[in-house]
């Protein structure tokens, strides 16, 4: 009888692992392609070049902590560029407070930040990158305001560096 109890809870325990139940998310829609950016670095130049947080953020898609970007709130007019090879990003005039924790625009420099799909969470979402060098920025998500693009780039602030502008 016990020999009858244990082949039944062995049977029903190995078939609550069944393949039917694994999700594998794939990194993404299509293979990874390799890109030539204008600034192509290697491994050693960026983690010379680079603080240690930019370097997780810009080189290695990594997120900040949310509420530590020192741009934030930063009202300053000017321009967000990437802090690894200074693109122009973002202009002050997009930014707005969206609430996330991360410094979020309405809309980029068109050109000037480049889009792929990724997984990494378990889902589709749309990342972006600076066009120039690669470098991860964060994510654009479709929550934005509305009065405008209804975009929102949720930016890693270690990722920019603020360029004010002249006449403040």
């Amino acid at each position: 009888m016990i020999k009858k109890i244990v082949l039944v809870l062995s049977i029903a325990l190995v078939g609550c692992k069944g393949n039917s139940q694994e999700k594998v998310a794939p990194k993404s829609k299509s293979p990874q392609k390799e890109i030539a950016y204008k600034v192509n670095k290697t491994d050693a130049e960026w983690r010379k070049e680079l603080s240690d947080l930019q370097y997780y953020i810009l080189r290695k898609a990594g997120t900040e902590t949310a509420g530590t970007s020192e741009f934030l709130d930063n009202k300053k007019k000017g321009v967000y560029v990437c802090a690894a090879c200074k693109t122009e990003l973002f202009k002050s005039d997009y930014k707005y407070d969206s609430g996330s924790g991360w410094p979020s625009f309405d809309r980029e420099i068109v050109g000037n930040v480049a889009y792929d799909v990724d997984y990494d969470i378990g889902y589709e979402r749309t990342e972006e990158h600076c066009a120039t060098c690669g470098g991860h920025l964060g994510h654009v998500f479709n929550d934005g305001p509305s009065e405008t693009t209804g975009k929102r780039h949720c930016v890693n602030g270690a990722a920019l560096q603020f360029v004010p502008a002249k006449n403040n």
